[in-house]
């Protein structure tokens, strides 16, 4: 049997449409039928190279990693407890732990020091009609949530990795009434982002902080009080915008999804003492900052990568329960070179998801 599946032959080359075979799921998996497979900026990272020596891969290789799919086989080690029966909608966690470090026993499989696995960045992904997934890393979700596959796969990554960094932020003690909380990008992350400065903030003042007004229009839809347009800005400017529209010209706590050189360098000037960026983005390989400043006002910085198992179940819980937007376009997998282009670009406003018939 056959499926249609988007390949990388290579760095920063087009991927190509191809006939392919089915995988054979092993006897600890299933056997997935693609609904849909968000499109990430990571995607178009991977193809231009950026993640190949934390993950080098063998060509060709299918991507995506924002996966939910259909049940239609079972391998025969898959347990009855594990609850999957064919016909199922499951979302895929892609962050695959060894399960035996210290970081998987702690529930953190994302963060794996052993022998760990990303999907999509190894484990062939989500850019294919069909894909094998070891069991335990499917989570099923409603009759009434699988209506809607395109709302569901972005919260494996899109929805998910945000989600953490803020719990992160309200954790520092740094959120809440008089407070001022700021969201650096309003992409596919940073859409979800602002959703969750109102949802966990707890009366924090909630400030997008785009490159673009169309951006920042998202941003208030999505709960965003106010919005400042940092493009060709420096920090003192958005520093006497955010005077104007907060009555105060810093902010307490940052949730960068970017992850650019200028981007963290403007979040640590717009910080007040204590305050603390928690950063999800990794669009640049380093970046740099004042020592004195950082040391002198007490700045704490944070790193979150993409998010444990339970982060998904309760981003998937918000969703179903209405409490989370999602701006999603449905796109084709023949339009796939394009979309990613767009993503590299910094075009695409929320997340585009490829959809299958």
């Amino acid at each position: 049997m056959q499926m249609r599946a988007a390949r990388m032959y290579g760095y920063r080359e087009p991927l190509r449409i191809e006939e392919v075979p089915v995988p054979e799921p092993a006897r600890d998996e299933i056997l997935l039928k693609v609904a849909a497979t968000g499109m990430c900026r990571s995607d178009y990272q991977l193809l231009d190279g950026y993640f190949r020596t934390p993950f080098p891969l063998d060509f060709p290789y299918i991507p995506g990693h924002e996966v939910t799919g259909r049940v239609v086989g079972l391998g025969s080690e898959v347990p009855k407890t594990a609850g999957l029966s064919e016909g199922d909608m499951v979302v895929v966690n892609p962050s695959w732990g060894d399960g035996t470090c210290r970081q998987c026993r702690e529930g953190n499989e994302q963060l794996c020091s052993g022998d760990g696995r990303w999907l999509g960045f190894g484990p062939p992904g989500g850019f294919a009609e069909y894909m094998a997934v070891e069991y335990r890393h499917a989570v099923p979700v409603s009759e009434q949530a699988a209506k809607a596959p395109e709302l569901l796969a972005p919260m494996t990554d899109a929805g998910m990795t945000p989600y953490r960094g803020m719990r992160k932020l309200r954790d520092t003690g740094k959120l809440g009434p008089g407070r001022t909380v700021a969201v650096t990008g309003v992409g596919g992350l940073g859409s979800y982002a602002v959703q969750y400065a109102r949802l966990l903030g707890g009366g924090a003042t909630v400030v997008a902080l785009a490159r673009s007004d169309s951006k920042l229009d998202v941003a208030k839809e999505n709960g965003a009080d106010f919005g400042v347009n940092v493009r060709d800005r420096s920090a003192d400017a958005v520093r006497d915008e955010l005077e104007r529209l907060t009555g105060r010209g810093s902010v307490d706590a940052i949730l960068d999804c970017v992850g650019s050189e200028s981007s963290i360098s403007m979040g640590f000037d717009l910080l007040g003492a204590e305050g603390v960026l928690a950063a999800v983005g990794l669009m640049s390989q380093q970046v740099e900052h004042r020592q004195f400043p950082f040391v002198g006002t007490e700045l704490s910085y944070l790193g979150s990568f993409w998010g444990n198992h339970m982060d998904l179940v309760e981003v998937l819980s918000l969703s179903e329960a209405g409490l989370v937007k999602h701006n999603v376009t449905k796109v084709r997998l023949e339009d796939c070179n394009e979309n990613l282009e767009a993503l590299g670009r910094g075009d695409v406003v929320g997340r585009q998801v490829i959809v299958f018939d």
